[in-house]
């Protein structure tokens, strides 16, 4: 049994369900409108699969008039709606209830406006990252945030939970390179927030709105910050006997003043099966692997690439690779980021979403190790070694109740233990419902009141992706 509860459903809402459908179709067209239990089927869940609910309907937007429509109509009428990207969510940011509007944005994926001269793009919410680079690259640029789903995810999601990626390390995350939303709010009204320009007087509300889960407003377009490519680029492979000793080399690294483009680490299961997916070229005689990425001139590469190799040498690195070529380089990559499907593969798995400090990395190793032996559990290790955020993917069967419920108290107890550290709960993943019974490790019951007071200005009927980020008791209106 799990130990994430969801709300009772709203029987009244339940009651009206064919009214609601009418009025929908109405309102954006049949086409738009996925009613049958066959097709809403595919909106049950996201990418934190072992958790499903049909929704009550579900709308695919095409444009910001649709999703203004939809929210003025279901704010008039009480009923709740969860706004859904590509559904690539690990924490359940997109999972529905049972008496709320799936708003769908995926068909919004249009470019609107390229500007090379000030570096950005002006785009729907649909799109996927890798959607912006492809349309600017022929021109040299591309835009900097890459989660491992950057194939899949729409950028509306990642302005959700401030996504990152293997880059972020030395480009920053989502909030790093958005300047501007246009966003509708619960009841239907559509602001522009930001635009084409690095800074803006007044309040941060770009701030405030990404990493805020679709809570506060529904995105539907965003200006983003387009970066010239670099010259070039070269990963490296260094291979250690433990994970503590790749540890110590990345604390090590980012100590010495070398910010890389990237710092990835794997340990020895996650080595093996994604070796075996992705024939990456990856040893199989060591316990723990760092792909370490720089970029410049090649003569500037191979300066840090020959300065990075000094600096680990104390650590005992047994392994170490240089890319030679376009085709090692990409297949060094295409290993990393098809980690988390080819794990799929062999097992279901949870996949946590820590932050810790660089300097505490080696200890939480070991003791991440330890609390997954003590449930019984295996644990692979993937993440970004650079910025401390930790993805241990935690093996399971999801069909044995019991081992499910192992999986969530061992990836709590892990979660627990990123925040006691000086960490977080999250860094790129988001609280969804995952997280949202853990808030209280993270924040006081004041900074909780806080932020539930701004959900409550925005959302005065807590309409906007319900029963997630507050922990359950917590998630209703300030004067209900």
């Amino acid at each position: 049994m799990s130990m994430i509860a969801m709300p009772e459903p709203d029987r009244s809402v339940l009651r009206r369900r064919d009214a609601i459908v009418r009025e929908l179709v109405r309102l954006v067209g049949a086409d738009q409108v996925i009613a049958d239990r066959d097709g809403r089927r595919a909106f049950e869940t996201d990418g934190l699969s072992a958790y499903r609910c049909m929704p009550l309907a579900v709308v695919l937007a095409r444009s910001t008039d649709d999703v203004s429509k939809v929210l003025a109509y279901a704010n008039a009428s009480g009923i709740k709606v969860i706004a859904r990207g590509a559904g690539t969510s690990l924490s359940g940011g997109a999972l529905p209830t049972e008496d709320s509007i799936v708003l769908g944005l995926s068909r919004m994926n249009r470019i609107l406006s390229l500007d090379y001269e000030n570096r950005t793009a002006r785009v729907e919410a649909g799109i996927t990252n890798l959607g912006i680079t492809g349309a600017v690259a022929a021109k040299g640029f591309f835009y900097a945030p890459d989660p491992s789903s950057q194939l899949a995810c729409s950028l509306g999601g990642n302005i959700a939970f401030n996504s990152g990626g293997a880059h972020c390390l030395k480009y920053g995350v989502t909030t790093n390179n958005v300047l501007g939303l246009k966003l509708v709010m619960v009841d239907g009204e559509v602001v522009e927030i930001g635009g084409d320009w690095l800074d803006q007087p007044g309040y941060d509300m770009l701030g405030l709105l990404i990493g805020s889960e679709g809570q506060l407003g529904i995105v539907t377009e965003a200006t983003v910050r387009i970066l010239r490519q670099a010259e070039g680029a070269s990963p490296m492979l260094l291979g250690f006997s433990s994970s503590e000793a790749a540890g110590r080399a990345v604390s090590a690294i980012i100590a010495s003043g070398i910010i890389p483009v990237a710092i990835e680490f794997m340990d020895k299961p996650a080595i093996e099966v994604c070796e075996a997916f992705a024939k990456a070229g990856y040893p199989l005689d060591v316990e723990a692997l760092l792909i370490i990425e720089v970029e410049g001139s090649p003569e500037e590469i191979s300066m840090l690439l020959g300065r990075i190799v000094e600096i680990v040498q104390p650590h005992g690195p047994s392994v170490v690779r240089i890319s030679e070529s376009a085709e090692q380089s990409a297949a060094i990559w295409k290993g990393r980021k098809s980690a988390f499907g080819a794990i799929g593969r062999i097992s279901d798995y949870l996949c946590m979403d820590g932050t810790i400090p660089l300097g505490r990395m080696p200890e939480v190793l070991v003791r991440i190790a330890e609390i997954c032996a003590g449930y019984g559990l295996k644990v692979a290790n993937i993440f970004h070694a650079g910025d401390g955020n930790l993805h241990p993917l935690i093996l399971y069967n999801a069909n044995d109740p019991d081992e499910m419920m192992r999986a969530e108290q061992c990836g709590a107890e892990i979660l627990k233990l990123c925040v006691d550290v000086g960490g977080c709960l999250t860094g790129e993943h988001g609280v969804g419902i995952e997280k949202r019974d853990l808030m209280h490790v993270q924040f006081t019951e004041t900074e909780l009141a806080l932020q539930m007071s701004i959900k409550t200005a925005l959302d005065p009927q807590w309409l906007l992706n319900p029963a997630k980020v507050f922990p359950l008791v917590e998630t209703r209106p300030a004067a209900a």
